[in-house]
């Protein structure tokens, strides 16, 4: 079965690749930049150029696919019930879906699609703390509008759950909340980060007016950024609290946040 894999070279996709790879199977990686991706994924991948936000273009990218992963970024909400169209007559059987943080078209797409599907709901992603690159090269401050807790989740549990669900049975018509191993505040990962490096971090909180202009001069939409830092300011339980279902589907322990931290210091 060859499985494609869209949004290849992003924070989830490459560790998706990674996984597959490593199962055996043949991938085909999505990614508008094939020049980008020779420093980000494994060999062994066939690269191709593209997007799927453009189905149209897609026809050469899904043929001969049997799985398909998607991630939902912007632009897929409209994209994706076309791209689903498209797969399933192209013979797809089976799909994975990471969802955008709610249920939207293209998540209920997948549902509808006919094929064998399993939708990701990832809560909070450790690599968000990479946005605090910048400020702690130049300042050693991270500054944030909120100190609550999250149970954020390592990018390699998700890519490999997603593995698990493109090549094993057991996992149709499921939708898996996936959350760390521990819920721990703004402050806290800043810490466990501040260890890693040796030195110190000032946590600055700032107002949710200040974190919305902050995302609007990186170029996120209002709707966008207003929808990101209101889900900050009032976490769901499912967020907040660990469940325990990365252990369970993977048969060993989450990843940490001071795993992660160890992995990616040097970015910092």
């Amino acid at each position: 079965m060859t499985i494609l894999v869209t949004g290849a070279t992003g924070n989830t996709g490459r560790h998706v690749v990674a996984e597959l790879l490593g199962r055996g199977y043949p991938v085909r990686a999505l990614t508008r930049d094939p020049r980008r991706a020779a420093g980000l994924l494994p060999a062994g991948v066939e690269v191709l150029a593209g997007t799927h936000t453009e189905p149209e273009t897609l026809d050469a990218a899904l043929d001969g696919v049997t799985a398909l992963h998607i991630t939902v970024t912007a632009g897929v909400a409209e994209t994706g019930p076309e791209l689903v169209r498209r797969a399933v007559a192209a013979g797809v059987e089976r799909i994975t879906i990471l969802w955008g943080g709610y249920v939207g078209p293209a998540e209920t797409a997948v549902a509808e699609s006919g094929v064998t599907w399993t939708r990701l709901e990832p809560q909070e992603f450790m690599a968000n703390a990479l946005t605090w690159r910048e400020s702690v090269r130049a300042e050693g401050v991270v500054r944030e509008p909120f100190d609550l807790p999250s149970a954020v989740v390592h990018e390699g549990d998700l890519g490999a759950v997603a593995a698990l669900a493109l090549t094993e049975e057991g996992h149709a018509g499921r939708a898996y909340n996936l959350n760390g191993p521990e819920a721990l505040t703004t402050r806290a990962r800043v810490d466990i980060l501040a260890a890693a490096l040796g030195r110190e971090i000032v946590f600055e909180q700032i107002g949710r007016a200040a974190a919305i202009e902050r995302m609007l001069r990186e170029g996120v939409s209002r709707a966008d950024a207003e929808y990101v830092v209101g889900w900050h300011a009032d976490p769901p339980a499912s967020a907040r609290i660990p469940d325990g279902t990365v252990e369970q589907l993977l048969g060993r322990p989450a990843r940490t946040f001071a795993d992660w931290v160890t992995e990616h210091k040097d970015r910092f």
